[in-house]
């Protein structure tokens, strides 16, 4: 028989309407006509913490504004009272900033195709003795120093020298923030190899001199990468084989990509500064702790 009104299942009574929810408002862009923004991001403008920090230190009740416990994206104001308590600095002074002379075939973040993270390189065996004979603040080495540790830039599985691991928000933001202008050395070794590493005329010796002078200014200015203009970059021949680079940027491969561009093949990259940081005498394979005295 097919199937009639007769036979439809009678519905009940229609439910009553749902009560209007209060309107919450986006707390991500509340505020924007009176300038305020959410409370963690004016700490990590404040400099007093990262973002993830202050969400931390909200949660625990240490973070006062204008005399009151913080609530978790609550925005604030530009001249609001934003307070740290005592116990949020303690935290934050037992963290540690590492230097690490990173040799090659190590990747500088997490696992991958089979490499290992240059932080499985941090402990008491590879501190550099220099360090552990005067360790900065009087730190010693302790297992809690190798968690959390977030490196601060990347530099090249076959790529070598110094790479920074911090616990510190602060200068995690400082070295790979937006607004980062911290410069890094580089020094870099090169072939011209204008038709491919493999391809003809192929120079190993004295680059320099068959180097074309307009292509070493492209290197300075007026490439791109991933279609977004580079910025300016010093480069300049150390020796006939050698370029140094300092970047205010750090694109993935980016060094390597930009003599790609030119006819220049990489066989060789070493980081040796980072701000006022210098790789120095830091064997392979070696850690320190940055010093009390030192900033980027």
């Amino acid at each position: 028989q097919p199937y009639g009104a007769a036979d439809r299942p009678q519905r009940g009574p229609s439910p009553a309407p749902r009560p209007p929810q209060p309107h919450r408002p986006d707390l991500a862009r509340v505020g924007n006509v009176r300038g305020e923004i959410r409370l963690n991001k004016r700490m990590a403008d404040l400099g007093l913490c990262s973002r993830r920090e202050a969400d931390e230190w909200i949660a625990r009740g240490w973070v006062l504004v204008n005399g009151e416990p913080a609530v978790m994206g609550m925005p604030v104001a530009p001249d609001a009272k934003v307070e740290v308590l005592p116990q949020a600095r303690h935290q934050q002074a037992g963290q540690v900033t590492i230097l690490l002379h990173k040799p090659m075939g190590y990747v500088s973040g997490q696992p991958e195709d089979g490499h290992e993270a240059a932080a499985t390189l941090i402990g008491a065996p590879s501190q550099w003795r220099g360090d552990a004979r005067h360790p900065a603040d009087n730190r010693r080495f302790a297992p809690e120093h190798t968690r959390g540790l977030a490196p601060c830039g990347r530099l090249d599985i076959d790529s070598v020298g110094l790479l920074v691991l911090t616990q510190d928000g602060r200068i995690a933001r400082q070295l790979i923030g937006e607004s980062s202008g911290i410069e890094k050395e580089y020094l870099v070794r090169v072939h011209w190899a204008p038709n491919g590493p493999q391809g003809a005329d192929v120079v190993t010796q004295n680059v320099q001199a068959v180097f074309p002078a307009d292509k070493l200014a492209l290197l300075r200015h007026g490439l791109s990468l991933d279609d977004q203009p580079l910025k300016p970059a010093q480069v300049d021949w150390m020796n006939p084989e050698q370029l140094r680079f300092i970047l205010k940027e750090g694109k993935k491969r980016q060094i390597r990509r930009m003599c790609e561009q030119v006819g220049l093949h990489v066989v060789g990259l070493k980081r040796i500064r980072i701000g006022n940081v210098v790789l120095g005498n830091l064997p392979v394979g070696q850690w320190r702790y940055l010093g009390a005295g030192e900033s980027f």
